[in-house]
């Protein structure tokens, strides 16, 4: 069995080698490293690359976080002492994972919040200062959310009540960002505080930076990522947050109509909030539906305003009214067109098709429309393009089951056009989807072999 040492124990080995044997950096951690596996020890858990102080042999990192909790407040005679500590400290966080956790268990997240604490209740506040807090305490929390607490929660509300400094803003909605990610107790705890209350006012912001940052952490309230949580509140958070802001942020689709990048973003937040029927209404009622239509067609060479248009369209779809209404506004020859137009890129394939298969879902005319626009022959096309990907196989599964299965007139089209061999070859590349193949299969009247799922005899089950 391999023998461990803490990391500890491996730094004290290296100040050694540089204090008692004068040796450089460099040399006393080679030095070291082979010392160790000389001697059986396993140093996978050991960060390895921290950077030495060449005078004192100690690691930069951990000198700083100790100088970092003497300070009490920041004034002028020790500001600059103090934005040093913080960006040596924030620089080797930046590093890995492992420099990040070993700077929180020496304490540099208590000490940080102990100075944001003193810098947010001073009458006036260094705003460099209070900037670099900030960024420093998102870089901590970069894939190691545990450490946010209801603390830190509250001194992020103080920041977004009380400030008005746009890069402020920004750094606070990233370390909120940061913190949300795979982790539903976060997500839970800024929801329970109404933390939803203090930002909608930056709805109201002109910056497109600041948008997209609030469009990002909107969407991370809502994820269901954390496997450590068997039912997690991502319905429940996107009903919150979508009765508050869906409305605002459908019609800032206007105010930034310029902004690609910004636009973009708005339109995967909109449809990502977009979870029961009467949302879809209300998108469509303040314009949403029509503006997405034209910001496909005007930016139809922008594959993130396209896909992120195609997810909108899709969740929209959920509802019938505005299913037919998305048909009616011309939405069938466009996505075909697109669909055609990007017919290489197997994620706006992969969304484009799932948008037809929602569109077409029990509604006659809709199929007939794409149908009209010569959807077949691209629907295929794909998929023997991205042969390999199981998403798109299933897509086009589900388009062409949706597109048949009211209009049987028109299986002869899709037949026509080799429909049948792009099926039965995904059916042997992609098993696992079996059964959407093989429906699609089914409603095209083709030949197919279905599972009979029970095989018991009438006998058996009565006497059962």
């Amino acid at each position: 069995m391999a023998k461990v040492i803490s990391q500890e124990t491996f730094d004290d080995v290296v100040k050694e080698n540089i204090v008692e044997f004068e040796m450089s950096v460099e040399e006393a951690k080679d030095e070291t490293i082979k010392q160790f596996q000389a001697q059986g020890v396993n140093l996978t858990n050991i960060i390895v690359d921290l950077k030495v102080n060449s005078s004192t042999g100690r690691p930069v990192i951990l000198e700083a976080i100790d100088e970092l909790k003497l300070i009490e407040e920041v004034t002028e005679s020790n500001r600059k002492e103090f934005l040093e500590k913080i960006h040596v400290i924030s620089e080797e966080c930046s590093k890995t994972l492992p420099h990040r956790v070993l700077a929180s268990k020496h304490g540099a997240q208590d000490a940080s919040l102990a100075i944001l604490k003193r810098i947010l209740a001073s009458e006036k506040r260094d705003q460099e200062v209070l900037l670099k807090i900030l960024d420093h305490l998102g870089i901590l929390s970069e894939k190691q959310p545990d450490i946010f607490t209801h603390e830190s929660l509250q001194l992020v509300i103080r920041v977004l009540i009380t400030e008005t400094n746009e890069g402020i803003i920004r750094e606070c909605l990233k370390w909120l960002q940061r913190v949300t990610i795979m982790h539903e107790m976060n997500r839970q705890m800024i929801m329970d505080e109404d933390t939803i209350i203090h930002l909608k006012p930056l709805l109201g912001s002109r910056t497109p930076i600041v948008i997209r940052e609030l469009c990002s952490l909107l969407r991370n309230l809502v994820l269901d990522d954390d496997i450590r949580v068997e039912f997690g509140k991502a319905h429940e958070h996107a009903r919150i947050i979508a009765e508050s802001c869906l409305t605002d942020l459908t019609k800032m689709l206007h105010d930034f109509k310029g902004e690609r990048d910004v636009i973009s973003d708005l339109l995967l937040t909109i449809a990502t909030l977009t979870v029961r029927n009467e949302y879809c209404l209300i998108v469509e009622d303040v314009g949403g539906l029509k503006f997405t239509l034209n910001a496909m067609g005007e930016h139809s060479d922008s594959l993130k305003i396209v896909r992120e248009g195609l997810k909108l369209i899709k969740a929209l779809a959920g509802n019938d009214t505005v299913k037919v209404k998305i048909i009616q506004q011309g939405a069938a020859p466009m996505i075909t067109t697109l669909l055609s137009t990007h017919r290489s890129n197997e994620s706006l394939v992969r969304h484009a098709l799932a948008a037809i298969a929602m569109l077409t879902l029990r509604v006659k005319d809709n199929s007939l429309a794409f149908f009209d626009a010569g959807a077949a022959e691209v629907i295929v096309e794909c998929m023997k393009i991205h042969e390999t990907s199981k998403l798109v196989q299933r897509s086009g599964a589900h388009s062409i089951r949706n597109m048949v299965s009211r209009c049987k007139d028109q299986c002869g089209s899709f037949v026509s056009i080799g429909v049948e061999d792009v099926l039965n070859s995904a059916l042997k590349a992609h098993p696992s989807i079996a059964y959407d193949l093989k429906s699609a299969l089914r409603d095209l009247g083709v030949t197919v072999h279905l599972n009979e799922e029970w095989t018991g005899t009438a006998e058996k089950a009565i006497a059962k």
